[in-house]
């Protein structure tokens, strides 16, 4: 009996360690300009936040029949496995409450709603802990909607950043080397133990590096100076259009029709893999809505059918080609797919986005579900990109994963 007891406790203990790690789930096609902001700015999709500071989601669904919409809050670990918290110990409050803030698009060729999630709210007071949450939207028939992964960090240390040319030879043409520098303080114990790092490259979670340990110490300092295991495709600047205005074509744009609503054709895209470097000032993947004679885009900028087409040879080995970016947070879906037109040798695809300004690429989805960025765009040493380093800490004997320090930069002075 005593033998049957301690089996069953063991297999107990080993379900809870193999866990699995959260994924975010990416909305259905009604729900559109997922977007997240704070006091202080508009942070996008990759929500980023110091503890204590108000943030707000939104979102639209374009639909006329304005859903129901609630919303959950959960608290997750450095490798997004669920926390051993209770919901009494991260958040003060309750949460699974309706989202009443929403208004009805006016004035536009598209109807839709749009919602917006304040936190802290009279219900949700506040966020009491650091570490990693995920906001989870569901319908009224307690169906998940989509979901999307936030961090909030205390202010305790300052990792210190700095962005080299891969120091592998073999890489040197197309990789970029992520150095870092964390000064620890009497609140940080044995750190060497207890200190984890994530890296981020242009808000995309889905490439994000982690488990790097320190290489060395010098004092009380965590030196990272790898030279592989902090390194990322450089990639190339991001293409981009602007639909500010929907009568004209502008930046990106070929032409226009007015149909059900405004159809925008962007100009035909070219492979950039074989072609020389050439710094495009962008937005490092990212989207802003912006529309002209409009004061409140939240519900007057309309939606435009935007028209991507890329000349590239037809891929015949099971790959896929997408275009993404931060408006749809790097999702491979069936709606942003590009299919192949032999008469033309092209690719097409097409989808709604709010009027804006857009960053987006081209990559290539291998038969093996692998992702290849760089297949069409090209990677290149000099690119400017926006890396985010979060630095996370667990005491020895605590239960859950701090998030103690936060910083980012641009690799616009890349040395050697």
């Amino acid at each position: 009996m005593h033998y049957k007891f301690s089996f069953f406790i063991g297999i107990f203990c080993i379900c809870l360690h193999l866990q699995a790690q959260v994924n975010e789930v990416n909305p259905p096609e009604y729900i559109k300009s997922i977007t997240f902001k704070s006091t202080n700015s508009n942070l996008g999709e990759l929500p980023i936040l110091k503890l204590g500071e108000t943030f707000y989601l939104e979102f639209d669904a374009l639909v006329a029949n304005e859903p129901d919409f609630y919303y959950k809050i959960e608290h997750y670990d450095y490798d997004w496995t669920e926390s051993v918290l209770v919901r009494t110990e991260f958040l003060l409050g309750v949460d699974n409450f309706r989202i009443q803030d929403y208004r009805n698009s006016f004035n536009t060729f598209e109807m839709y709603s749009h919602y917006k999630l304040t936190v802290p709210n009279a219900q949700t007071r506040a966020l009491t802990v650091s570490g990693n949450y995920l906001i989870s939207i569901f319908d009224r028939d307690d169906e998940l909607v989509f979901s999307r992964k936030l961090m909030v960090y205390e202010d305790i240390v300052t990792p210190g950043i700095s962005i080299k040319r891969s120091r592998d030879v073999q890489t040197i043409d197309y990789m970029q080397t992520v150095d870092i520098e964390i000064s620890t303080n009497s609140q940080i114990n044995n750190p060497l133990q207890t200190i984890k790092t994530l890296i981020i490259q242009n808000r995309n979670l889905n490439t994000a590096i982690t488990d790097v340990k320190p290489q060395y110490t010098i004092g009380n300092k965590l030196i990272y100076r790898y030279v592989n295991e902090t390194a990322f495709p450089g990639g190339n600047e991001y293409l981009f259009f602007e639909t500010k205005d929907v009568r004209a074509a502008s930046m990106g744009v070929q032409y226009i029709e007015l149909k059900d609503i405004y159809h925008s054709y962007l100009f035909t895209n070219i492979s950039r893999a074989e072609l020389p470097y050439t710094y495009n000032p962008d937005i490092n993947g990212q989207f802003k809505i912006t529309a002209i004679d409009r004061e409140d885009l939240d519900v007057e900028a309309d939606y435009v059918n935007v028209h991507f087409s890329l000349q590239y040879p037809e891929l015949l080995n099971g790959e896929t080609i997408y275009v993404y970016g931060n408006f749809n947070n790097y999702a491979l879906e069936d709606y942003n797919r590009m299919d192949y037109y032999p008469e033309g040798r092209i690719y097409k695809g097409h989808f709604k986005l709010k009027q804006g300004f857009y960053n987006y690429k081209y990559v290539v989805a291998n038969a093996d579900g692998t992702l290849d960025e760089g297949r069409i765009s090209g990677n290149f040493w000099q690119t400017e990109n926006n890396y985010k380093v979060l630095v996370y800490y667990r005491d020895l004997g605590a239960r859950y994963d701090r998030i103690v320090g936060f910083n980012e930069i641009s690799s616009v002075n890349i040395t050697n």
